[in-house]
């Protein structure tokens, strides 16, 4: 059975929008709208200030690193894959190369972008680029003054396995631990 995508056409009117709060990392909007429903309405919109970039390293071995790091807005210790922020005007496979170094000390000879996501499309326009890195050489790890970071070096198998048991919950790593299982990477 074969389903038809349907008409993808905005139906939401836009009448004005104004900043209520900037800062370097996020800018929040409120837009007075018209609805699909064709009703008056207000949409907030968090727009984020960095495209987020996620790396997974992959060495001959088909072991993967994790970072270990306490998450602020969520009150909870968190283990991830390598992610950073990409500021505009960085290329997104400068920012990968360089969270890679900086996270886990680790230098790439290849960089291959796997997949795009889309965060949380209720509210914010928060997305991602995630990337495989191959081809490791392993180094010192040189964090910003900022983080803490405990870095563990496992099976991608086993990190598949801690997805599963909600071990891990970070939505970048969840997602591509998930399509590398999908696309027998293990």
């Amino acid at each position: 059975m074969t389903s038809k995508l349907t008409d993808e056409s905005n139906p939401w009117l836009v009448h004005s929008s104004q900043e209520i709060y900037a800062n370097a990392w996020i800018r929040v909007r409120e837009d007075k709208v018209t609805t699909p429903a064709n009703t008056p309405g207000i949409y907030s919109v968090v727009e984020f200030q960095n495209l987020a970039v996620g790396i997974v390293p992959i060495d001959q071995h088909g072991n993967t690193w994790l970072v270990g790091q306490w998450r602020y807005p969520l009150e909870s210790y968190s283990w991830e894959i390598i992610e950073g922020g990409c500021p505009k005007g960085e290329k997104p496979e400068d920012c990968a190369l360089r969270e890679l170094k900086e996270e886990a000390g680790l230098v790439a000879d290849k960089l291959q972008p796997f997949m795009e996501l889309s965060l949380s499309n209720s509210s914010t326009d928060d997305t991602a680029v995630v990337y495989v890195a191959t081809g490791l050489t392993e180094g010192e790890a040189e964090p910003e003054e900022t983080e803490q970071l405990q870095l563990t070096k496992m099976p991608l198998s086993q990190v598949y396995e801690l997805v599963l048991a909600g071990k891990i919950h970070d939505a970048i790593s969840v997602a591509a631990i998930l399509k590398l299982k999908a696309l027998g990477y293990f």
